[in-house]
């Protein structure tokens, strides 16, 4: 039978973005199982063409979770990553597919309940438009 959760990629922070995600899985935390995190050294170096191998790869959403963008560990990765994510959802318009596949949030190292409320929105997101493409899994 095939799998028919929605393919989340999410590229993390190795400071607080990752930590987020493990803090809320160790605090029992429920969210999707789907969801394939990448670890970056910071939100600042992912590249537009990450985000887009990631969909052409067959990922239905993508997010990218940073630092707070006053408290960033590099001083501003937060806010490159916010502009590079903003570049690839006018690109993702332009292409006609949803922008809103590819969303930019940013979290403390402690808030272990902010990765699960990331991952419920780009599921419904996924939910909304269907998988990229229009095939049913």
């Amino acid at each position: 039978m095939p799998d028919t959760r929605p393919k989340i990629v999410g590229f993390c922070c190795e400071r607080h973005g990752m930590d987020a995600a493990v803090l809320a899985a160790r605090s029992g935390k429920q969210f999707e199982a789907s969801v394939r995190l990448v670890q970056v050294p910071c939100t600042g170096r992912v590249d537009g063409m990450h985000i887009l191998r990631a969909l052409e790869d067959g990922a239905d959403a993508v997010f990218v979770l940073g630092c707070l963008e006053k408290n960033c560990y590099y001083d501003t990765g937060s806010i490159e990553g916010r502009k590079r994510v903003g570049y690839v959802k006018q690109m993702l318009s332009e292409l006609g597919l949803e922008k809103e596949r590819v969303e930019m949030f940013n979290a403390a190292s402690s808030n272990s309940w902010v990765f699960p409320e990331i991952v419920a929105k780009m599921v419904e997101v996924v939910k909304k438009f269907g998988p990229i493409g229009g095939e049913k899994r």
